[in-house]
């Protein structure tokens, strides 16, 4: 259908209620829905009661093919608006006739009652987006309980985590401080050192002030000694006198001391075995802290079996060095034969060895030269070699030459002490004879200088070292020896460095025993002298040193 247009004039009430009558109608026969009837039908009641007494207005109706209602309003309210049509309007428009209000009003019951279903269909549905927003809201206030309760948690957790990095950081330096403090305390096998370091690791960082009593001190008698101090060396308990007693763990409590009435102080005993002294030490604030303190408890503990090491060490090292002066020989008047010899023990360590020379006549008027090292150093070391003093000099009694000599101890050590190994060069010069026979069991080679002054060293293969757990027999050597001529015998601590060979030392060696003068030569103990300066003046020595010089002076 084509669009069908309709105007009327709306001049009073009368004129107003026909029109929204015929509307009604109208809105009604094209399907409008009752709530948008009812609210487009409210909205033109209004402009039109507005419009009354201020002068005509004009009510435009058109309706168009495609299902609308066109509706313009013009006068002192000027309004338009334009429905859908769900069923389309046939026929002309109808007027606005006092049967159309008629039909109006009595239609009026039924867009109440239209307009009251929409209303409770949407009061229905406001009191359910009402009850959802009532949970939605408990939900958001319960989720943001579980967040707030989510972020306290992670704060905990955070501080948590900070307070263990920093109890691991505290623990790795402590632990990393007692470690190298141990490493330095045992280092050392001098008694005097140890006590020397200890105030040197400890202060200023664990302690205000150190001080290291020692029990059998004659110089510090106990009597100006903190009470704690001497609580600590009779009980053998690590003793805590302070103003904040029951912190500290594994330490007994005291009252503060008088001597050190503000300041806590930590008394820890001294030795593994039996109490040596006491290290008492001031604390670096006004109380010590119980990690701090169990660390330095460790370190007392520690710092106690190193004196205790170094006691011992000291012990074994004087008994070992009267009885290796025992056994070290006074050189016999050879004539015909001068002898010089020269013994320096390592300058590290336990420094007494089992190295030794000897030189002694034989029943047939040769005269043995005898230089030896046995492996190990210390009290067993010096006592071996002993035995193999005594042994070699009981078997050159008998009569038997150099190779034989060593035949019979290598025997001896591997039958007597399994464990243990030994080098050994004898060298017999025999009256009217212008050489020497020499044999080796695994030891240095010997230097001979000739009385020009060249320098041969004897490089014939020795044999193995004594007590080695095979069976074996040395071979003897010639070597002429012209008058004027000495042989150097000397152990490795000669001619062996950490930062060179073997070989090195005794190329070194012979250099300096070409390099002696004449009036060195004629003097041995000044040629002894003489060889042992260019060989030690560049490094100390970590083995004991043996040289014995034999000269060849004639018949």
């Amino acid at each position: 259908m084509t669009a069908t247009s309709d105007t009327w004039t709306i001049a009073s009430a009368a004129d107003a209620a026909r029109a929204r009558a015929v509307l009604a109608r109208l809105t009604a026969d094209a399907g409008v829905p009752a709530p948008h009837r009812t609210r487009f039908l409210a909205a033109l009641g209004a402009r039109l009661r507005r419009g009354l007494g201020a002068g005509t207005a004009e009510l435009t109706l058109t309706t168009v093919a495609d299902g609308e209602l066109r509706v313009v309003l013009r006068g002192p309210q000027p309004w338009r608006q334009t429905l859908a049509c769900p069923s389309p309007l046939t026929g002309p428009l109808p007027g606005p006739d006092d049967a159309r209000l008629a039909e109006a009003l009595l239609d009026a019951d039924a867009n109440a009652d239209a307009l009251r279903a929409s209303l409770d269909e949407m009061e229905e549905l406001v009191r359910f987006h009402r009850e959802e927003l009532h949970q939605t809201n408990q939900g958001v206030l319960a989720l943001h309980a579980e967040l707030e309760a989510a972020a306290l948690a992670q704060r905990e957790l955070l501080d948590a985590e900070r307070t263990a990095r920093t109890e691991a950081e505290k623990a790795r330096r402590l632990l990393t401080f007692l470690a190298n403090a141990s490493a330095v305390l045992n280092a050392s096998l001098d008694h005097e050192g140890i006590l020397r370091r200890l105030p040197e690791l400890l202060v200023p960082e664990y302690a205000r002030h150190v001080d290291l009593w020692l029990v059998d001190d004659e110089r510090t008698p106990p009597g100006g000694r903190a009470a704690a101090t001497v609580a600590a060396a009779r009980t053998g308990r690590p003793q805590h006198a302070g103003p904040y007693p029951g912190e500290l763990p594994g330490v007994d409590d005291l009252p503060a001391s008088a001597l050190f009435p503000d300041r806590a102080l930590l008394c820890l005993p001294l030795g593994a075995r039996t109490v040596q002294g006491v290290l008492t030490l001031a604390a670096p604030g006004d109380r010590f802290d119980p990690d701090t303190t169990v660390m330095l408890l460790e370190l007392a503990r520690r710092a106690g079996i190193a004196l205790d090491n170094a006691r011992q060490y000291e012990q074994h090292r004087d008994v070992a060095r009267a009885l290796q002066q025992a056994q070290l020989t006074d050189l016999p008047a050879i004539p015909g034969l001068s002898l010089a010899a020269r013994y320096l023990p390592a300058t590290h360590g336990l420094n007494i060895g089992g190295d030794w020379y000897d030189a002694f006549p034989q029943p047939d008027g040769s005269v043995l030269a005898v230089i030896g090292d046995v492996t190990g150093h210390g009290l067993r070391a010096a006592v071996i070699m002993g035995q193999l003093r005594t042994a070699l000099r009981a078997y050159a009694v008998e009569g038997n030459g150099p190779a034989r000599i060593l035949t019979l101890l290598h025997r001896m050590l591997h039958h007597q002490q399994p464990e243990l190994y030994a080098t050994c060069a004898i060298a017999r010069f025999t009256p009217g004879e212008a050489g020497v026979v020499w044999a080796a069991a695994g030891h240095p080679p010997a230097v001979a200088r000739g009385p020009l002054g060249e320098v041969r060293v004897l490089e014939a293969k020795p044999g193995i070292m004594l007590g080695v757990p095979v069976p074996y027999e040395y071979e003897e050597h010639t070597l002429e020896l012209p008058p004027g001529s000495t042989l150097a015998l000397y152990t490795d601590g000669l001619v062996e460095r950490r930062s060179a060979g073997i070989d090195a030392g005794i190329d070194r060696l012979a250099r300096a025993m070409g390099s002696l003068g004449t009036a060195e030569v004629e003097d041995l103990d000044t040629a002894a002298d003489s060889l042992l300066k260019p060989m030690l003046h560049d490094s100390e020595h970590d083995d004991d040193i043996c040289l014995l010089l034999c000269r060849a002076d004639g018949h």
